[in-house]
């Protein structure tokens, strides 16, 4: 058997990411609360409750579990209902909430990344209309500047917005996020207020903190035409691409919004982005529909013989994170996986898939793309969406009635990676023994 080790650049960031509804707990002043108390709107009329009690202090557990297990970073939001629960008041104690957050991570080693907006709007934002109203933007510059000014001496990378693709579609198109509209124009008008926003949110944060590191980050979606032959599968393909992944991006290079049939511009947008943060869980085969105008006439399933999640939410296609990787090298820009993993309450498919996934980003940090980071979701199991408590991502288990936490075998392998800051064969083998020869072959 060889022995060998997949090694990671020094000073690789090696974290976890959160986002706050989804481990806080107690949030009831935003538009997810009142979506949680709509009948039908989450798996089985699941709650949040306390989430992950981290509002209660359990943060201190979970992130000195991570550094405990060599992480060096952690990716986490800030709630806006919280620090600005109504448009004319601040709430200075939230913000010293996560000011001593940000200061329990600097202490346990951790390098803070924080996203602004994770998905969550305060409810009175929500009651004007969210991102479909033009001052939206405005408002969120305002929050941002709040924030930014407060914790500038604990933060120095700050996420703007966190898949503004994926809470479009899933808010305006699909339907499952709030205010579940199927809307293509409303679809377009949120997404350019979201680009507008990201652009303000950017400025102001480079004003108050010249030295910051200001971005986003994008969700990836990898598409592959089911027939290589066949010429209408690759144009549908091209055009989930130019919809789904490259929309935001090129509108933050050039200013031109892109979505089907609508087009405007939004100058504010041009150029504000100093790193790409890059999301990426699963792919797709693409067929050509003429059936699916709704779907931009595109069939989508997994690879053949692709591992699938218990639930059927993700499948295990690590050429998709080469194709991300690749997509986002473009940018010629520092690069933060600022989101990877699956749902997998026994455990079983988690350590292979992490492993597939890590040996693509090691080879394009080997190819000297600027990957500086890897953030595995999540530390803990917590609040998934419109999917409740139904998909467990955690490195740790949660039992949400009890609050308690119990490791996985997965926590083990993350942190054996971690702490060596790269991929032995003597921990694979140890470790996740299933993927050895895939790993490391000969």
């Amino acid at each position: 058997m060889p022995d060998a080790t997949y090694q990671f650049p020094d000073g690789f960031l090696w974290g976890t990411a959160t986002a706050a509804h989804q481990v806080e707990g107690g949030n009831t002043n935003n538009n997810w609360y009142a979506w949680e108390n709509t009948p039908g709107k989450i798996f089985d009329n699941q709650k949040s409750s306390l989430a992950c009690d981290w509002w209660g202090g359990r943060w201190k557990e979970d992130l000195g579990n991570a550094a405990k297990d060599g992480q060096n970073a952690h990716r986490f939001s800030v709630e806006w209902s919280r620090i600005q629960p109504a448009p004319d008041r601040w709430d200075e104690s939230a913000l010293d909430f996560y000011r001593d957050i940000l200061k329990g991570m600097w202490e346990l080693g951790l390098t803070p990344v924080v996203t602004l907006h994770h998905f969550s709007d305060p409810l009175w934002i929500y009651e004007i209309g969210g991102w479909e109203n033009e001052k939206t933007p405005e408002y969120f510059e305002q929050f941002v500047r709040k924030v930014v000014d407060a914790l500038k001496s604990e933060v120095k990378i700050w996420v703007t917005l966190n898949e503004p693709n994926g809470l479009v579609v899933n808010s305006y198109i699909d339907g499952c996020f709030p205010p579940g509209k199927n809307d293509f124009r409303a679809a377009f008008t949120a997404l350019t207020h979201l680009i507008r926003g990201h652009g303000l949110a950017y400025q102001a944060i480079h004003e108050i903190q010249p030295d910051a590191m200001a971005g986003y980050a994008l969700y990836y979606r990898g598409f592959f035409p089911k027939k290589s032959w066949f010429p209408p599968d690759h144009w549908v393909t091209g055009m989930l691409n130019r919809n789904v992944n490259d929309l935001f991006a090129n509108a933050i290079r050039d200013g031109q919004v892109k979505f089907i049939i609508f087009k405007t511009m939004v100058k504010e947008a041009i150029g504000t982005q100093d790193f790409v943060g890059l999301q990426y869980y699963s792919s797709d085969e693409v067929s050509f529909n003429l059936l699916k105008p709704g779907e931009l006439f595109a069939s989508r399933e997994y690879p053949k013989n692709a591992p699938v999640s218990p639930t059927g939410f993700i499948a295990d296609v690590p050429q998709g994170m080469a194709q991300a990787l690749k997509w986002a090298h473009q940018f010629r820009l520092p690069i933060y996986v600022t989101e990877n993993g699956v749902e997998d309450a026994e455990d079983k498919m988690r350590p292979a898939y992490l492993l597939r996934h890590l040996r693509e980003v090691w080879l394009a940090a080997n190819f000297n793309w600027q990957v500086k980071g890897y953030f595995h979701w999540s530390q803990v199991d917590n609040f998934e969406w419109e999917r409740g408590w139904s998909q467990r991502f955690g490195l740790w288990e949660l039992d949400p009635k009890t609050q308690k936490r119990t490791r996985r075998r997965s926590a083990d392998l993350y942190a054996a990676i971690c702490k060596e800051n790269g991929i032995s064969s003597e921990t694979v083998r140890w470790l996740a023994p299933e993927v050895f020869s895939e790993m490391f072959p000969g």
